[in-house]
């Protein structure tokens, strides 16, 4: 986990931390990107996804879940990635944008080999009555993640927007 983790905060070079590559597409999308600037906007729906990895990492009896929900995110990035990098490109969104998901392509690919081998089989090699909180916080991440599309895709077929209070009008980079 910590090496993955180690991936994520730029391997050592602060150009390539993963919150400063998101930092950058957003910017590149026209978006604030203080720290929380849209929280207040945010649905529920949004909310529960970050919430729940929040409430698995800081409870450690729910070490195991944690890890659950840390392989699905894990294991479903890269291709989820690679159409992301694709719909940036195909709408002009910016270099950043394209760069964000690009990253998240390949570095995603090889942290579900390790999360698969190392961290969920570690796991459970070592604390094998976790199995049961392994697959809870599969299932739990899905539920929410599908709550999630399941807001996001009725509000597009609406022509609606998701967030609860609307973004300013400068936010048009993107249609």
């Amino acid at each position: 986990m910590a090496a993955v983790e180690f991936d994520e905060f730029g391997g050592g070079r602060a150009d390539r931390v993963h919150a400063r590559l998101f930092a950058g597409l957003m910017a590149d999308l026209g978006l604030d990107t203080a720290y929380g600037r849209y929280l207040d906007a945010a649905c529920a729906e949004q909310l529960v996804t970050v919430n729940l990895m929040s409430l698995f990492g800081l409870h450690r009896s729910l070490r195991g879940a944690l890890v659950g929900h840390f392989a699905t995110v894990e294991i479903t990035s890269s291709p989820g990635s690679r159409r992301l990098a694709g719909a940036m490109r195909r709408t002009g969104a910016g270099p950043a944008a394209e760069h964000f998901y690009d990253e998240h392509v390949e570095a995603d690919a090889v942290h579900e080999q390790v999360v698969r081998h190392e961290v969920v089989a570690g796991l459970l090699e070592e604390e094998p009555w976790l199995e049961a909180d392994v697959a809870f916080g599969v299932d739990a991440t899905v539920f929410t993640e599908d709550l999630l599309g399941g807001r996001l895709l009725a509000d597009w077929r609406a022509g609606r927007s998701s967030l609860r209070t609307p973004l300013s009008r400068e936010f048009t980079h993107i249609s």
